[in-house]
């Protein structure tokens, strides 16, 4: 069985929080959420497929895929429940996950997450994914933050590392290729949404210019929804305390 590369933090008791970045991201994106959450809790990033420590994961390049093998990854763990955390294309894989799989699914966490409406700014993540040097990346990320909130230096870096792992490039336009068709990105069915019984919370920037804040209109009443002011789509270099929090205040009532 393959195994997808992970960073773990926290306590070895207790029902575990699993995180899971989005499109062009590795698992050190949460590094300052995840060591915010790690004091009571166990914790486990992942590199979803074609990603970082994950790059030669092999024939997966949608979010259905990057599913089953956090599923799989899991199973392996022999870890029975876990609280999901996800971000964009990670949020979309944490949906599907909760559907596939419910009973493993304690909580979710959604932040501006992916596949919750067609619209997605394709032409954005186009340019981020062919980035290759300093100045073209920090371009692509100017485009994904709020106007409030500058690019981090070392967000900047660690993308330019990644991206000189031979076959990153190419990786991540297979997966981009396979997200968008004509433009828009696949809508996760409405009845997976309906169906949820565990605890969903979802996050949204007013600024997103990614995926637009329409999208996180018209769900499951059930569904805690936070817009916050000034911020875009990165929401967790953004505003890391409020994730943290959101986190741990939708841990508490799975």
């Amino acid at each position: 069985m393959h195994q997808l590369g992970a960073i773990e933090m926290g306590e070895s008791a207790g029902t575990p929080i699993v995180f899971l970045h989005g499109f062009g991201g590795t698992a050190a994106s949460w590094h300052e959420v995840q060591s915010a959450v790690s004091g009571k809790h166990p914790t486990i990033a992942f590199d979803l497929p074609g990603h970082g420590a994950s790059l030669d994961y092999p024939d997966a390049v949608t979010a259905r895929h990057f599913a089953q093998a956090v599923i799989d990854d899991i199973g392996r763990r022999t870890i029975q429940k876990v609280h999901l955390v996800g971000h964009s294309m990670g949020g979309a894989t944490a949906v599907l996950i909760a559907a596939f799989a419910p009973e493993k699914v304690s909580s979710l966490t959604l932040l501006a997450p992916g596949g919750f409406g067609p619209d997605i700014n394709g032409r954005l993540l186009q340019h981020y994914a062919a980035a290759r040097e300093y100045d073209d990346l920090k371009m692509a990320l100017e485009g994904m933050f709020g106007w409030r909130h500058p690019v981090p230096e070392d967000m900047i870096r660690r993308d330019i590392n990644l991206r000189a792992k031979p076959g990153q490039i190419e990786r991540l336009d297979a997966i981009l290729a396979r997200m968008m068709k004509d433009g828009l990105q696949g809508t996760i069915p409405r009845e997976f949404l309906d169906a949820f019984t565990m605890p969903v919370t979802l996050a949204w920037g007013r600024l997103d210019n990614v995926l637009p804040l329409y999208q996180s209109e018209g769900l499951p009443s059930s569904f805690a929804l936070h817009r916050f002011d000034g911020a875009g789509h990165m929401l967790i270099e953004e505003i890391p305390d409020e994730v943290s929090s959101l986190i741990l205040a939708t841990v508490g009532t799975g």
